[in-house]
């Protein structure tokens, strides 16, 4: 049986599914004819129901859990590793809400988590995620949104961080950052859904303990990033609850709707978004 599959082309994408797609591990019988998009894409797709299995942001997910459900494994959660508001200079809080925000995109995370802790800021503009620190240099906005690699970047570019957005969830839930999640169309039969969970997870476990032999793929798509910035980006963002979701990664992901829905920022997500 073949599915399509969909990932980004950051780091951490990469490394997990490198494994899988190329033959490492066992597929139990599955192919997968995949393609990498930038995450804003990859969530357009899904709105449309166009994949089988996708990466895709949080907040996008609000609007396909009527098509998807999450997989346990796969996701991006973690601690520290949350978006930043960047800027040329120091700014107080209060002045975001009358500043130019780049964003990397209307359904990403960033922008959700964003819209939770400064629901005053509306004026913003859509740019590639790496371009958003050119844009606040270039003064096309007073204020960035970085998140993947650009938060390793940004202070070589003369830019300095105005508001931690991780930080500020993190002392609100005491949970960790629901970034990203792997998902799965509903269409799937439940089985193929589980072995296709079950090969995301020794995907991972394998590109741990061989981490060399995912290294071309990975530097591929890098966008000509430093292997140590790579490496980094791979540290902070795929880990236990990458492998698993667990109860606590399970517990922030639905925290985040109710938080998000309460607000009136997303609809009401339903009771049964995760796979298993």
């Amino acid at each position: 049986m073949k599915l399509t599959l969909g990932f980004s082309p950051c780091p951490n994408d990469t490394f997990i599914f490198d494994a899988m797609i190329h033959g490492r591990i066992d597929t139990e019988g599955l192919e997968f004819d995949f393609f990498l998009s930038d995450v804003e894409e990859l969530n357009r797709k899904a709105f449309a129901s166009e994949v089988d299995i996708t990466k895709i942001s949080y907040h996008a997910y609000a609007y396909a859990a009527r098509d998807y459900r999450i997989l346990d494994s796969g996701s991006a959660l973690g601690h520290k590793n949350g978006p930043l508001l960047v800027a040329r200079k120091k700014t107080g809080r209060k002045k975001l809400e009358s500043s130019r925000i780049a964003i990397p995109g209307k359904h990403t995370t960033a922008n959700l988590l964003l819209g939770i802790a400064v629901p005053g800021a509306l004026d913003k503009t859509e740019f590639l995620f790496s371009d958003i620190a050119d844009a606040v240099i270039e003064d096309k906005a007073d204020v960035g949104l970085i998140i993947h690699e650009t938060r390793f970047t940004y202070p070589e570019k003369g830019l300095v961080k105005i508001l931690d957005l991780g930080e500020y969830w993190e002392k609100l839930t005491r949970l960790p950052i629901p970034l990203g999640a792997i998902v799965i169309n509903r269409r799937i039969p439940f089985d193929i859904a589980l072995k296709v969970n079950r090969i995301i997870r020794k995907s991972i476990e394998f590109a741990y303990d061989n981490s060399d032999l995912s290294f071309d793929f990975v530097q591929s798509h890098a966008r000509e990033m430093d292997s140590s910035v790579m490496n980094s980006h791979i540290k902070l963002f795929v880990n236990n609850y990458s492998v698993d979701l667990g109860r606590k990664g399970r517990e922030a992901v639905r925290e985040l709707f109710r938080i998000a829905s309460l607000k009136g920022i997303i609809p009401e997500v339903p009771e049964d978004i995760f796979l298993t």
